[in-house]
């Protein structure tokens, strides 16, 4: 049995989804997860389910999962940072006060895109911070760093369930700490800048943590607690993250690029990281607050 879960912000588009899925596929139940989230069953083969209800929803503001229904509430929770948990690109934005962000932004985009090589990549944006007064760090994170919308309620609903909840990025150890613990993360990860004399050198820590890495973390925490990739949901938007989320047992593009949202399990365009929760099964009154 499959379970096809349908989410969007917007009420009518939910409604005119859920009427195309069901003149699409035969629907054997129904059931509502909260405002904005319903669950549809169908016995049908995944593929073809997948295919029907994709051509079924078209260009509509809502997003899908269609999954087998067993085993869907996964027990690891592995996510992205910079554009998934938080709403900015970090390294992008501390290159602002050093005056380089454009230069940095533009890199960031190709990398993410998968057009250029993750490590290198960080390394040459990297470089162009040296001499930064260690200062901008934190003010970086007050000023620009903010959970995305239904970020806190994903983490803290699925820990409340017994998951664990870890913090992957290709981005800092100064600011995955802040971010997890104010989402209620478990454990984060990521890469560590060099200082030196209250400055930073350039430079960053090996080794770089990176799409390989960010696969490895998924193996790594999944074996400590006795899982499988299968149990896991991992969530991202940039090629770096494409590895994980492809090995998960649901693999989310959020907000994705072209080359992640095209080999994503599922996708969220149009809702918020709550969606994650619904794709689950979880019904709003299971949410954490």
């Amino acid at each position: 049995m499959l379970a096809i879960t349908l989410v969007s912000p917007d009420p009518a588009a939910l409604a005119t989804a859920i009427a195309a899925v069901r003149a699409a596929v035969a629907v054997t139940a129904e059931t509502p997860l909260g405002e904005g989230a319903v669950d549809l069953a169908a016995d049908l083969p995944l593929a073809e389910a997948h295919a029907a209800v994709k051509a079924a929803i078209g260009d509509a503001p809502a997003d899908f999962a269609v999954q087998p229904a067993e085993g869907r509430r996964k027990r690891l929770l592995i996510a992205d940072m910079d554009s998934t948990i938080i709403g900015c690109e970090c390294l992008d934005e501390l290159a602002d006060f050093a005056g380089v962000k454009a230069q940095v932004s533009e890199i960031t985009e190709r990398a993410m895109r998968g057009e250029l090589l993750f490590e290198g990549a960080l390394r040459e944006r990297v470089g162009m911070l040296e001499g930064l007064s260690t200062d901008a760090l934190q003010a970086c994170y007050d000023d620009r760093v903010k959970l995305n919308p239904g970020a806190a309620t994903l983490v803290r609903t699925m820990a409340a369930h017994g998951a664990r909840c870890a913090l992957v990025s290709g981005g800092f150890t100064f600011f995955t700490s802040r971010v997890a613990e104010a989402a209620g993360f478990h454990v984060n990860r990521a890469n560590t800048l060099i200082e030196a004399g209250g400055k930073l050198t350039g430079r960053v820590g090996d080794p770089i943590l990176g799409k390989e890495a960010k696969l490895a973390a998924l193996q790594e925490e999944t074996a400590a607690l006795g899982l499988t990739p299968a149990d896991a949901l991992a969530v991202g938007d940039g090629a770096n993250d494409l590895a994980m989320i492809e090995a998960a047992g649901l693999g989310v593009a959020y907000r994705a690029k072209p080359i992640v949202a095209a080999q994503a399990h599922a996708k969220v365009d149009h809702a918020d990281l709550t969606a994650l929760l619904y794709f689950q099964g979880y019904k709003a009154s299971e949410f954490a607050s």
